[in-house]
This record gives C-alpha cells, structure tokens and sequence, in this order.
C-alpha cells in the first residue's frame, strides 16, 4: 500500500460499533482507499484487532456495493497489475449521504 496511514491518523478514526447509533446516512466517512475501480470509505477502526468498517465498492459496481468489516492487513496486501491500494490524501470526511450522492452521479 502507498500512501499508508500513520497510527495517529488511524487513532483519529471513531471506535468500532461507536456510529452504530447513528442512521447510515448520517455516518461521517473519515477516510478512503481506491485502486482500479474499487473504493474503500472507511467510518470505523479497530486498533487491537486491526479491522475498519465500511462502504465497498468493487469494480466499479455501485448495485452490489455494501457495508462490512475490512481487514487492514488484507487491504495493505492487495495488489492489481503491479498497483498497490492507496489512501486519498486529500479526502474531507463527509457524511455517507454525501459520498453515495457522489458516487450517483459518477455511475449515471
């Protein structure tokens, strides 16, 4: 992976289960990881075990895309054609509402 985050950047990244409260539209997506097609949007962490939690999309396919437990190690090991999984520097952590809004008008 290029681009890892530090530990302090994932200790900024709310608790597992902490935004289970919240309605799904109103989860802040506080970080976000791509290659080729497949987007990672990551709203909880793990520290101990390891595990975010998040919104998938793979390949491009918003219809089958969903929400599940991501293992940052897994993530760390992907590659595609020589690229490895990136994180978005430049990504503001906005609300899932936002991000699925985006990610509409990129698939029409």
């Amino acid at each position: 992976m290029w681009n890892e985050p530090s530990e302090t950047e994932l200790g900024k990244i709310p608790k597992l289960y902490s935004t289970e409260e919240l309605e799904q539209n109103e989860i802040q997506i506080v970080m976000h990881f791509f290659l080729a097609g497949s987007d990672w949007f990551i709203a909880e962490w793990d520290p101990l075990d390891r595990i975010f939690y998040g919104f998938v999309v793979l390949n491009n396919d918003l219809t089958m895309a969903e929400w599940g437990y991501i293992s940052f190690d897994e993530l760390k090991s992907i590659s595609f054609k020589g690229l490895e999984i990136g994180r978005d520097s430049h990504w503001i952590p906005k609300k899932f509402k936002e991000v699925y809004a985006e990610l509409e008008k990129k698939f029409r």
